[in-house]
């Protein structure tokens, strides 16, 4: 190659990205995540902003963190978060936490071989939720594309109370390569969709002790086309009475409970 030669447009945009990736930082507030983020030592952290009251809540998060924060006014409280969030007088400037490869997680990962895979579901308060549900049930992790999903967000910390800081959450650039990658480590893709053609259960049965994986889509457009096609199985969960529809969080705790029954496991 000739010095001085140009870079192809396709090598440009992706040093481009990667240095944008490398700026970028997220505001989390709230009481629960800030302090959560304060004691995770996976978490780089690089700004607190507290009121007197807050800062008493969070004394030994701080003192923990070594962070020096800065205390201010309630009446001043001036961060670059949506008005009308409830702060609780608790603001963390941070980076975004780097969980490392899928295949990584999901195969030596903490916790049972069972992951969520969400299809474009970018509603904050519903990821956050399923993050809570998937650490309660032990899951590897939660998988969701880069684009056209709920990023890293305090909005999103907040809903997940303190799961955003010990619950993997991977954002990868292909949702169906990577389920293909982890149909290729074993696992079992069970898509859940209102016109799935076997009952959760039945599906779950036949499953037995193999790798899970769960796969939900966004409310409204359900699973797209390529995501069903590369499921394993599509379920249904059963419902009773004429309002036949679960939110995705709901519907994914209800998939992870499933899930972490099989066997007689937690009860």
């Amino acid at each position: 190659m000739k010095t001085g030669a140009k870079k192809p447009t396709w090598v440009i945009d992706k040093e481009r990205a990667k240095r944008a990736e490398a700026k970028e930082t997220v505001w989390l507030f709230g009481i629960h995540a800030v302090r959560d983020a304060l004691v995770n030592p996976a978490r780089e952290k690089l700004r607190l902003v507290v009121t007197k009251n807050a800062l008493d809540r969070l004394e030994e998060a701080v003192a923990a963190s070594g962070m020096e924060p800065e205390v201010v006014d309630p009446r001043k409280f001036d961060v670059p978060i949506d008005e009308g969030s409830v702060h609780q007088g608790a603001a963390l400037e941070a980076r975004p936490l780097n969980w490392g490869k899928l295949a990584d997680v999901a195969i030596s990962g903490a916790g049972a071989p069972l992951v969520v895979l969400l299809d474009r579901v970018t509603d904050p308060h519903n990821v956050g939720a399923v993050l809570r549900s998937a650490e309660v049930f032990g899951a590897r992790a939660v998988v969701a594309p880069r684009h056209h999903s709920a990023p890293e967000t305090g909005a999103l910390a907040k809903t997940a109370s303190g799961a955003l800081e010990r619950q993997p959450y991977l954002r990868v650039t292909n949702l169906a390569d990577a389920m293909v990658e982890l149909k290729e480590m074993g696992y079992v893709l069970i898509g859940l969709d209102g016109d799935g053609t076997v009952p959760l259960a039945e599906a779950m049965a036949a499953v037995g002790t193999r790798p899970v994986g769960l796969v939900l889509g966004a409310e409204g457009p359900g699973l797209r086309d390529k995501t069903r096609e590369t499921c394993d199985v599509i379920a249904r969960i059963p419902f009773a009475g004429a309002f036949g529809s679960l939110n995705v969080s709901n519907a994914a705790a209800v998939g992870l409970y499933a899930a972490a029954q099989r066997g007689g496991g937690k009860g």
